[in-house]
């Protein structure tokens, strides 16, 4: 039978990955409610039935691997776990509540992070030995490249399908590329579900492991995917519109046109660091996506203003993350 904290975590875990849901939800269906494609309630639910259907198709789990390996085994306990999620949750609600686009993955990785430093400190080790630096500076490095390589994605699609559909009516464009928006907000959300769901499989299996249910990392018991996926798509469903706004129109205004180019851009750049079992942010992909199609337009359609806010946030997700994370460790571990 399983221990209290377990089951704790476990539930705590599902929670993230439920809020994860309608935190990011806005990154898959922003451009499609803000070119007027679809309705909020038909776009919440459009991305969340693509984001239950990636369950069907990635199942290597490369990504959560990367999660599970973040912090080295001697290291997790299962108060680790714990103080982590509290501190993932507690800054994933803080920037929802404030409409700041964020990256839950960063968030998530920045509280176990630091718990597991605060357990060393604890221990009496040195905390940059609590963690796997190989996969935390591959982390880092695509806080930069992420929506480097997505906005470049964009630029090359953007300028391709201004170049076919340059000869074409307007009014018949539109239609075509408002058809097109459907496919392309779906390619992203079954790319969200597969990247995004992974991170908390990787939480809830080393909680697995720390509880002596589950003897390595490597062998993940079928019921975590399942569970994962359907908390990420019922958080979708729940929607995130004060996020909507900033990413659907406070960066740039977006057209059927562009919001295909976007999307797709996205989703590309997110199922080249699936393959590659990088933990990439949705929130940084889709961001770098649309100021890709803003400054095909020309470079002031952005609102640059908007992105250095959102860059600030960024860079301070991790930090921020993993210093609430080892403050949670340490109520945990000494008060409770």
């Amino acid at each position: 039978m399983m221990s209290t904290l377990l089951v704790v975590v476990i539930v705590l875990a599902i929670a993230f990955d439920y809020i994860n849901g309608f935190h990011d939800a806005a990154n898959s269906i922003a451009t499609v409610v803000s070119t007027k494609v679809l309705t909020p309630a038909m776009a919440v639910l459009w991305a969340a039935i693509f984001n239950f259907a990636a369950y069907f198709y990635f199942t290597d789990h490369k990504v959560a691997n990367t999660i599970a390996k973040t912090v080295l085994e001697e290291y997790i306990t299962l108060e680790v776990i714990f103080a982590g999620l509290l501190a993932a949750i507690g800054w994933n609600l803080f920037t929802w509540y404030y409409g700041v686009p964020s990256s839950s993955s960063h968030t998530l990785i920045g509280g176990f992070a630091g718990s597991g430093m605060a357990y060393a400190f604890i221990l009496g080790a040195d905390p940059i030995h609590a963690i796997n630096i190989d996969a935390t500076l591959k982390i880092i490095a695509f806080i930069v490249l992420a929506p480097i390589i997505g906005m470049t994605i964009s630029v090359i699609i953007t300028l391709i399908v201004i170049n076919l559909a340059r000869k074409s009516r307007p009014s018949v464009a539109e239609k075509w590329f408002k058809i097109l928006q459907l496919i392309s907000s779906a390619a992203l959300s079954f790319a969200h579900g597969g990247n995004d769901a992974q991170k908390v499989m990787g939480i809830i299996l080393v909680a697995m492991v720390a509880g002596g249910y589950v003897p390595t990392t490597e062998h993940m018991p079928e019921w975590i995917p399942l569970t994962c996926y359907a908390a990420i798509s019922a958080g979708t469903m729940s929607g995130g519109w004060k996020i909507v706004k900033t990413m659907g129109t406070k960066i740039t205004k977006v057209t059927p046109l562009e919001g295909v180019c976007a999307e797709s851009a996205g989703a590309v750049t997110l199922g080249i660091t699936e393959h590659f079992g990088i933990p990439a942010s949705t929130t940084h992909t889709i961001t770098g996506a649309i100021i890709g199609v803003g400054v095909v337009k020309r470079v002031s359609a952005v609102r640059w203003g908007v992105t250095i806010s959102l860059l600030w946030a960024w860079i301070l997700t991790i930090p921020v993350s993993a210093l609430l994370g080892g403050l949670s460790l340490l109520v945990v571990h000494y008060l409770l």
